[in-house]
């Protein structure tokens, strides 16, 4: 089904969803900071941003990162220390939430009780004088939407955590709003339900067609359901881009931990092969990386480099031809269902982790306190290098507030 409420989105060669006008949400240097007895406290820092019309995009990051507040700063919510919040293309600052054409759906869903399911969702469009006919139109589709036909006389109560959250989404929804902005919504339900909605909204944000910018701390939820994605931290943007982008080419040793588990090893670089850095490594051990020239390795000088579990096999004997490869010990083996996972310690005494897919080829690769041969594509080694403000960054990363 698609509702009245689908606009005409067609995506960039970038990936960010555009059409004829302005971007749907911009933020040009925003800041906020909040005032205690304890002094001033930056929440956040002069973040540049851009979201086209038509995107499922989301802020990422741990509590106290910034995202929400960034996220109420756009509905209105809290006012920005500085900078501009522009909704496609006329600055909002000092514009009250109700005459912000976005709503905010919350991670408690402020359901009223003693209100039925159908007088939920009506609510807005009752305060705003909609004719009974035509609230009663709109209140129906946005129940076909969001699956909920037939439990339109049901009260919250009535109702389970996942079907209480749509109600939330049909109520925000059936104002047609030009962007929806959602702070944790799944955080209240159980691992299950919490997957099956987040593909719902998926579905429903493209049935619909307009912005979603949803808040979240989970990199799962993040990484499933969003078109671009930014990973904040501290405050700042660390990182922007598509999923796959951000998960595999983390631009900062933030990244490379918050987006999934990585592997961090640092050694010495024994020698350059053009823009190659060839590591410090054991007997018959191999370790190369690619383009770390743009990270600024040099040779006799350290070196970090990040690589995803998931990229690195285990064996009994070492893999011939032009792979990385380093001798462990197996310290520990952990089976989580779909994939076992395999804690090696290497002979610099580094712990590496390795997952394994299970299968039935794949089943007792290796137990504790085995020899092993850890080996890995060169291309998934990524190299980290040092910003002059002290962070450590992925070599040929886009700055971290670039957006499209």
């Amino acid at each position: 089904m698609t509702t009245s409420l689908h606009r005409d989105v067609s995506p960039s060669p970038t990936g960010t969803a555009t059409t004829d006008g302005a971007p749907a949400i911009e933020l040009v240097g925003i800041a906020k900071s909040f005032h205690s007895r304890r002094g001033t406290v930056t929440a956040v820092e002069r973040v540049d941003l851009v979201i086209g019309e038509g995107e499922f995009f989301s802020l990422l990051g741990p509590s106290g990162c910034g995202k929400t507040t960034t996220l109420r700063m756009i509905g209105g919510f809290e006012e920005p220390t500085e900078g501009q919040i522009l909704l496609y293309g006329k600055d909002v600052v000092g514009v009250p939430p109700n005459h912000r054409d976005v709503n905010m759906v919350f991670q408690s869903y402020a359901l009223f009780p003693h209100m039925s399911v159908f007088d939920n969702v009506a609510f807005g469009l009752r305060r705003k004088g909609v004719d009974k006919p035509e609230s009663k139109r709109r209140v129906e589709e946005m129940l076909e939407l969001v699956q909920l036909e037939g439990k339109s006389e049901r009260r919250p109560q009535e109702l389970s955590g996942g079907q209480q959250q749509r109600v939330a989404l049909a109520r925000a929804l059936v104002n047609r709003p030009r962007a929806l902005l959602l702070d944790e919504p799944l955080a209240a339900l159980d691992l299950k339900l919490r997957q099956a909605m987040q593909l719902e909204l998926k579905r429903i944000q493209r049935e619909v067609g307009i912005t979603f910018v949803f808040v979240t701390h989970d990199q799962n939820e993040a990484l499933t359901m969003s078109d671009r994605l930014v990973v904040m931290n501290a405050g700042r943007i660390e990182q922007l881009g598509a999923p796959r982008d951000v998960y595999e080419h983390p631009r900062t040793r933030f990244v490379a931990g918050f987006i999934g588990t990585s592997n961090l090893l640092s050694r010495t670089v024994r020698s350059m092969d053009g823009t190659t850095a060839v590591l410090d490594a054991g007997a018959d051990e191999s370790l190369v990386v690619p383009d770390a020239a743009a990270a600024g390795a040099r040779a006799g000088r350290p070196l970090d480099l990040t690589v995803r579990p998931e990229k690195i096999t285990l064996s009994q004997r070492r893999p011939e031809g032009g792979f990385c490869t380093i001798r462990g010990t197996v310290n520990e083996v952990v089976y989580l269902g779909t994939s076992t996972q395999y804690a090696i310690r290497t002979g610099d005494d580094a712990e590496l982790l390795v997952f394994v897919q299970n299968s039935s080829d794949s089943l007792d690769v290796a137990a504790r306190g085995d020899a092993v041969w850890l080996c890995w594509r060169p291309e998934h080694s990524l190299a980290l290098a040092s910003n002059p403000d002290g962070d450590t960054a992925a070599a040929g990363a886009p700055s971290p507030v670039a957006a499209e």
